[in-house]
């Protein structure tokens, strides 16, 4: 009796192993009116295509991923996720815990700031141009990022707004990824009218950054752009200005 209950239980998890192991993706993924749908949905929930992913209305591209089965016995659900679109692009692996806390590594992103991410990001409605992003860790708990290590590029920004087009630069932001406290990276100019120098923190008790540092007109800076700095006041020996601290919550 007690071999013939054991083949049975084994027989009963072998059986849900295989159907779970092989459930459509479609029969988990939500379709509209949800606010993340997919247009075509292709294999399982452990390795699938969701083609035409929206997000509130607003298309992503296509997103294929594949699940680490054997994580879910650490208690976080492991991914290896592929979002392909021809403007943009992101790969990486990423954990969420039961705490709803995610940990992303190996992140590769190519995002232009076209209207697709302006109406995912309000802040940068009048800005044009694109960054890149290379993150070997982050991890980010309550809605908030508790560590990073990585670099963050923006390329050609330019400001439009009634007066016309203010062309700003190129910038990086490199987080060392060590040390305790608030993570803060460096803020650095890569080439345009501005020359900047200084320190990018990213606020602990509130989603947002805080921006200070330095900042030197270049010989080719726009006139209006060299007369927005006198509000910062006078420049130093160098010729720089300092701005900030300046909190920005999201």
């Amino acid at each position: 009796m007690r071999r013939g209950l054991w083949i049975t239980v084994l027989a009963v998890a072998a059986f849900a192993a295989i159907v779970i192991a092989r459930l459509p993706a479609s029969w988990v993924i939500p379709a509209a009116p949800s606010p993340v749908t997919c247009a075509e949905i292709d294999g399982s929930i452990w390795s699938g295509t969701c083609g035409g992913l929206t997000v509130q209305g607003t298309p992503l591209g296509d997103m294929t991923w594949s699940v680490h089965a054997l994580r879910l016995l650490t208690g976080k659900l492991s991914a290896n996720i592929i979002l392909v679109h021809p403007a943009r692009s992101l790969s990486g692996d990423f954990d969420v815990g039961l705490d709803k806390s995610i940990t992303a590594r190996n992140v590769q992103a190519n995002i232009p700031f076209d209207e697709t991410i302006k109406n995912l990001l309000p802040p940068l409605r009048t800005l044009s141009g694109s960054a890149t992003a290379n993150i070997v860790y982050a991890h980010v708990a309550k809605q908030i990022l508790r560590q990073v290590q990585g670099r963050i590029e923006v390329h050609g920004l330019e400001d439009h707004d009634r007066n016309g087009v203010t062309p700003l630069g190129s910038y990086s932001v490199t987080f060392p990824g060590s040390g305790s406290g608030d993570p803060t990276g460096e803020l650095r100019d890569l080439g345009g009218p501005l020359a900047i120098e200084g320190t990018l923190r990213v606020m602990q008790d509130q989603p947002g950054v805080e921006l200070q540092g330095y900042v030197t007109p270049r010989a080719d800076a726009p006139p209006d752009l060299r007369h927005q700095l006198e509000y910062l006041g006078s420049p130093d020996a160098q010729g720089r200005r300092m701005f900030g601290p300046i909190p920005y919550t999201f």
